[in-house]
């Protein structure tokens, strides 16, 4: 059983690397691996505070100049130094270099961890495509945010979690276009091609690791569920 979870920068390193979350986050996956043996994870790992805070330098000194080929360079070079750091701490439990062409993975032990590909999308897109590849039966965002949101709950008082949506509901809401840098639940490119091939994602909040554990073991979690499952 392969495990697929776009991990996000916004957990991993929010403005300098949670080292608590990360420790206790490796606990939970080792503990996960020893009680089935059948067990595999591929993490996708986001950019987090450090391509927020190089994309926004970038843009800065670049001015008029600014590209949004290269602001994506710059965050796709986030997650590979995330990506690497996730696999350091894994240590023997993940003996392959870090994936950077999902298009291209091999997987051979018992955890992959993967990092962003190329401009035009985040690195949600390649945990779909990682799914896909290594046919998994969904892909588990995991974030900063607990739910999606009928709107943003920052600015609108009113808004109201969602349990599950269809992946039609879930695009109305981010759009088809991907900018970097841009906030969204999912990645609006990912969504595309999840609703293509009917893969669910469930969106929840990363560091409630006594969630994540429910998710895992197929319990009833805090969280939403886009797509049919």
């Amino acid at each position: 059983m392969i495990t697929v979870i776009s991990l996000g920068g916004s957990i991993v390193a929010p403005d300098t690397v949670d080292e608590p979350f990360l420790k206790d986050l490796l606990s939970l996956i080792k503990m996960l691996l020893d009680e089935e043996s059948q067990r595999r994870f591929i993490f996708v790992v986001g950019g987090g505070g450090p391509a927020r805070i190089w994309q926004h330098a970038y843009q800065t000194l670049a001015g008029t100049a600014v590209s949004p080929e290269q602001a994506d360079w710059i965050g796709i070079m986030a997650t590979r130094l995330n990506a690497e750091l996730i696999r350091g701490i894994l240590g023997p439990l993940c003996t392959q270099a870090v994936v950077t062409d999902p298009t291209q993975a091999v997987f051979e032990g018992r955890v992959l961890v993967a990092a962003g590909w190329k401009p035009g999308f985040s690195s949600d897109y390649d945990a779909v495509l990682l799914a896909e590849r290594f046919k998994a039966d969904k892909v588990i965002n995991l974030s900063n945010i607990e739910q999606v949101y009928t709107d943003d709950p920052r600015t609108n008082a009113k808004a109201q979690p969602i349990d599950t949506m269809s992946w039609a509901e879930f695009r109305v809401l981010v759009g088809d276009e991907w900018a970097p840098g841009k906030h969204v639940p999912f990645d609006p490119i990912a969504s595309r091609h999840a609703a293509q091939i009917k893969l669910p994602v469930i969106c929840a909040a990363g560091r409630n690791l006594e969630n994540v554990q429910k998710i895992l073991h197929g319990e009833s979690f805090i969280g939403t569920t886009i797509g049919p499952l």
